[in-house]
């Protein structure tokens, strides 16, 4: 998901530089510098637009890296060494923290889990709203995973490590779209 957001960026500004660049004028004089003062209000300008902005494209582009989002917050819960790692930035403190104290208690306990996500039959946009400055999109999974948990004995506490299961997720997503940390997180589960 960073990755995408990165290149998202990246392209923004190589088309902004581009665009300020790659063109000749012909002139070589210096500029006042009120058209600096301009330049940087319209920057500024567009950038809000843009951020403010979740039409389709930009849901079809939230929702690959929803994906992407989920099955490595699912996977990195279900590590065996019951401790959040790769998903920790994607995850808002206050979920961070919920799902850490239940690693901890799953640990205290000697248990550990064994998950292989098989994949993402569905993901669709509930609902996306703006309050204020903070853009939150709701998200419904369909997904297949093949779960157990284990006791240190490696005996089977529930689960089947030989069925395939069905879960439904609701998860909340949200950004500051005044920050320039392109970075959604995992605010709230609703399931």
């Amino acid at each position: 998901m960073d990755i995408i957001l990165l290149a998202m960026i990246a392209g923004f500004i190589f088309l902004r530089l581009r665009g300020i660049l790659g063109k000749k004028s012909g002139f070589d004089g210096k500029t006042s510098g009120s058209l600096g003062k301009i330049l940087k209000n319209v920057e500024v300008n567009q950038s809000k637009t843009i951020n403010e902005k979740f039409g389709s494209e930009e849901q079809k582009e939230f929702l690959k890296g929803a994906k992407i989002a989920y099955e490595t917050i699912i996977t990195d819960f279900s590590d065996n060494d019951n401790k959040l790692t790769t998903s920790k930035p994607l995850l808002n403190q206050e979920i961070y923290n919920q799902f850490n104290n239940a690693l901890k208690d799953r640990s205290a306990r000697g248990h550990y889990a064994e998950i292989t996500f098989i994949g993402i039959n569905s993901a669709t946009i509930k609902e996306h709203k703006k309050i204020n400055k903070i853009l939150s999109v709701t998200v419904d999974y369909i997904a297949e995973v093949i779960t157990c948990i284990r006791d240190k004995d490696k005996k089977i506490i529930s689960g089947d490590p030989e069925k395939i299961k069905k879960i439904y997720d609701t998860w909340v997503f949200s950004r500051d779209i005044t920050s320039k940390n392109p970075n959604w997180q995992l605010v709230q589960t609703l399931t």
